[in-house]
């Protein structure tokens, strides 16, 4: 039977969101030039990067920033903002992609760098570009169950490893067109750090009402982009034709319950770039002008890039506003998760 899953909260508000956005800004230009030699000799055009992606810029961490340190920095901004005390948070949630080791997970470290109790349960969700949404679901459900009254969600991308053996690789070995063009979607990969605060609605008459969401599974294409520590392989023009549709799908069967096609006020896509964004908007006959964009100047940050670009539009948003989270990630796996401002 084909269709979505769909998830309500009953008692959970968002208190707080922060992104911190990584130090080291690296151009489009910059990648050309440090590729020149292979793009020239493979008959590629300088520029077509950004002209492809619309990406200019992104951003990553030095050697010296753990993706941990980052999200627990992230983290405690966003505590400090929501005016909760870290002894009162239950759990923290780390959806990162970005991990150095199988064990122990992200969460612990984010933990301990947080100061958090340790009554505090910790643990990694990852599910690709989703890990966010996922979260927020997550913690909704345990929050309206009693099991905790307070959670952070967290997380913070560092490509810079994968990035720099990407970038020697293209630039130093004798690849192909094929396999240059198989690897192009990890040029436009940026890092960043996020966090948020989430607790009861009914304690909390301020924050923004989490209502609940859908999700959508088309794991048939699970294998159009795999990555490691050490390569990202992905067939650019099978995830976007693919996760498209599968988000239009998502869309589309949940109108009649959500209404989502009207009285938006955001809606937040996941990052990728410029063509997927133009194609999600077509797809789903959303207002452009509605539809908020980061990745010209932090690209694709992985499952932080919503939740980023959500915390760059929170300045901006009413009270009583619906904004609609929705993306599409590795597997691939469709999320969409409501938040009344």
């Amino acid at each position: 039977m084909n269709g979505n899953t769909s998830w309500r909260a009953a008692n959970t508000a968002l208190l707080s969101i922060t992104a911190i956005e990584a130090p080291i800004v690296v151009t489009s230009d910059e990648l050309d030039e440090r590729l020149a030699g292979t793009m020239a000799r493979l008959g590629i055009r300088a520029g077509l990067l950004e002209r492809v992606t619309g990406i200019r810029e992104r951003r990553l961490y030095p050697a010296d920033v753990s993706c941990g340190e980052a999200a627990a920095m992230a983290g405690s901004k966003a505590l400090s903002e929501s005016g909760i005390d870290a002894s009162d948070v239950g759990m923290v949630i780390n959806t990162s992609v970005t991990r150095y080791h199988l064990e122990p997970a992200v969460s612990a470290v984010v933990h301990e760098a947080m100061g958090l109790p340790t009554s505090a349960m910790n643990f990694d969700i990852t599910n690709a570009c989703l890990g966010f949404i996922n979260g927020l679901q997550t913690a909704s459900a345990m929050i309206d169950s009693g099991q905790v009254r307070y959670a952070v969600v967290v997380g913070a991308e560092d490509i810079s490893p994968m990035f720099d053996r990407t970038l020697d690789r293209l630039a130093n070995q004798p690849v192909t067109r094929q396999e240059y063009l198989d690897e192009f979607a990890s040029l436009t990969l940026g890092s960043g750090a996020v966090a948020a605060v989430l607790g009861r609605a009914d304690e909390h008459p301020e924050g923004h009402r989490i209502t609940g969401g859908v999700g959508r599974s088309g794991s048939s294409h699970h294998g159009l982009c795999v990555a490691s520590a050490e390569q990202m392989v992905a067939d650019g023009r099978g995830l976007l034709e693919h996760g498209v549709a599968l988000v239009g799908e998502a869309f589309d069967a949940a109108e009649p319950e959500w209404g989502w096609s009207t009285g938006v006020a955001r809606y937040v896509f996941h990052q990728v770039s410029k063509i997927h964004m133009a194609a999600l908007v077509e797809r789903t006959g959303v207002p452009w002008s509605k539809v908020p964009e980061s990745y010209p100047v932090l690209g694709n940050v992985g499952p932080a890039s919503l939740p980023m670009t959500l915390a760059r539009e929170a300045d901006s948003l009413e009270p009583g506003d619906r904004v609609l989270c929705l993306g599409v990630g590795s597997g691939l796996n469709s999320a969409f998760c409501e938040i009344v401002w």
